[in-house]
Order: C-alpha cells, then structure tokens, then sequence
C-alpha cells in the first residue's frame, strides 16, 4: 500500500489509543497500523503549560506501549487531545451535568484545541508535537445545550463535543488543523512520521 516505507514491516506502527477517529485519519492516510491501548493514569491538569501537559500524557502513552512490544522494533504513536479556554483544561466530562457546565463555558466564545503527539521506538527514537486549533463557538442559550448534551455524542469528547458529528452545527469557524480537532492532526504526524522513516514519499 502507498505511504509505507519500503523495507518496514506493515505492522510496525502501532497507534496506543482506543480512539475510532484517530484510527479513521490514519487510514485516510494510507498508513498501515495496529491498534494497542495504553492503560495509563491521566493525572487532572492542575498548573503550567496545557501543551506541556497534553504532550505528557501522549508520552505515557506510547512509553507505555512500547514497553509491550518487546524486540519486534515496532515504533508507537501516542496522541492526547484538550481543550483549553482560558486557564482552565477541559478533558472528557464526568456525566451530563459535567458536559452542560463545559459547554456553557465555550458557548458564544473561542477556545483552543490542542492535540500533542508523541512517536517513540527502539534506541532514542522520540519525536514529539503539539498543534493548536482555534474554534469560535456560536452563542447558545441552556436548552440547546441541553439538547446536545442528550444526544450523548461529547460523552467521551474532550471539551464535550465533536465536530465531526452534530457538534459541527456548534462551530461557527475554526482557525487551524480540522483534524486536529477530531483528534489527530492529518498533515503534521503525517510529517512526522515521513522525518522518522515509518513512511516513505507519499501518497
């Protein structure tokens, strides 16, 4: 298939997410993947840099499942993706309530969404990134809120939404990476993972 590197196995990629979108983009992409869960604690962001903390929890990710693959010289993608408006860190919401309260904080405003990658391998193999994506909210009063928070797809979203389902009639207009906002920015882990050699010229 193109985008393999010639002479790397078509399994040596492993993506260290569970993520259904993240699996998506990679196989528009063309890259051939297996797909192994990270089961690491995600510690609540409490201070600092968002970015820095994002990348911290990608990191754990594929350290975690690197740890797993023994000699086979598979290389790990790990990807975490938030939401920050202000100086508060928005990741998954805790029930509905949860959910309700995050979206009447980014109705009518402009956050940033903020995926960090982490590619790690055999040796010293550590390539890291972190891309923001401004989005502008269109004002919403409670019951559309409410509304959207019954259709239960933000349950498992960072922020409480998803821009490739019903939340793109949230959306009035993004500045950056759309992928990045699903969950994996398309066109830099692809640059990315050309700098490493787990893909070669593409498509």
């Amino acid at each position: 298939m193109n985008g393999v590197a010639v002479g790397v196995p078509r399994d040596e990629l492993v993506l260290a997410s569970a993520s259904p979108r993240r699996s998506e983009i990679l196989t528009q992409l063309g890259i051939r993947f297996r797909v192994q869960v990270s089961h690491v604690d995600e510690p609540p962001f409490e201070h600092g840099d968002p970015g820095h903390y994002a990348l911290e929890l990608a990191s754990r990710k594929a350290e975690f499942v690197l740890g797993l693959q023994g000699e086979s010289g598979a290389m790990v993608l790990g990807a975490d993706t938030i939401v920050v408006k202000g100086d508060a860190v928005l990741g998954k919401p805790e029930d509905d309530v949860d959910a309700e309260r995050m979206l009447s904080l980014l109705q009518g405003g402009v956050h940033d969404v903020k995926t960090a990658v982490a590619l790690r391998g055999a040796g010293d193999l550590r390539r890291d990134l972190v891309v923001r994506t401004r989005v502008w909210f269109r004002p919403m009063n409670s019951a559309a809120i409410q509304r959207y928070v019954a259709s239960g797809e933000g349950r498992d979203k960072a922020g409480s939404y998803a821009i490739q389902g019903l939340g793109a009639g949230l959306v009035e207009r993004i500045d950056g990476s759309y992928s990045n906002v699903v969950g994996l920015p398309a066109a830099q882990t692809l640059t990315l993972l050309e700098a490493a050699g787990v893909v070669g010229s593409w498509p």
